[in-house]
């Protein structure tokens, strides 16, 4: 036999168990057309949810959880708690966000599937590159030309006096 492990070497060449092909009894029914629009609709509003989840990545959510540990650090007057609550709450939100996003992403390809597309990959790969190419090139124009980089012999008026 081919896959007898004497045979080839030890290797397993055979299908994994579990990963056959999926057999419908018959092909499953189209929706109606004006179905199908109101399926792409919902997909668009998917893509625009993990978008902005994507964009909040970014920016306001470190900024947030910067906001917080400044007031623990106020209100404990220890720097490092407030720190340590920083670094908890951004790795809680951020990957809260992830994990919210890969469910959108799943919720979108099925609604894609419903709406008569041969979808087999998401689309959170693409929006999440997407936006911190955005978000870079929005931060570099604001570091180089919004705030500019200051002056380049003295900074703050510290002249002679």
């Amino acid at each position: 036999m081919r896959s007898d492990p004497s045979e080839n070497g030890g290797l397993f060449v055979g299908r994994r168990p579990g990963t056959a092909p999926v057999h419908f009894r018959a092909l499953p029914k189209r929706g109606s057309a004006m179905r199908q629009r109101f399926d792409d609709s919902l997909a668009g509003l998917l893509v625009a949810a993990i978008t902005v989840i994507s964009l909040l990545c970014w920016g306001p959510i470190p900024l947030a959880c910067l906001w917080v540990g400044s007031q623990v650090n106020y209100l404990s007057g220890s720097v490092s708690v407030g720190l340590l609550f920083s670094f908890v709450a951004l790795f809680a939100l951020l990957f809260g966000a992830l994990a919210l996003m890969r469910r959108l992403d799943n919720a979108w390809i099925l609604v894609r599937r419903a709406a008569g597309h041969d979808q087999r990959t998401g689309v959170l790969g693409r929006v999440f590159a997407i936006t911190a190419v955005v978000c870079a090139l929005v931060f570099t124009f604001w570091f180089l030309v919004i705030h500019g980089p200051g002056q380049t012999v003295t900074s703050g008026g510290g002249g002679t006096g």
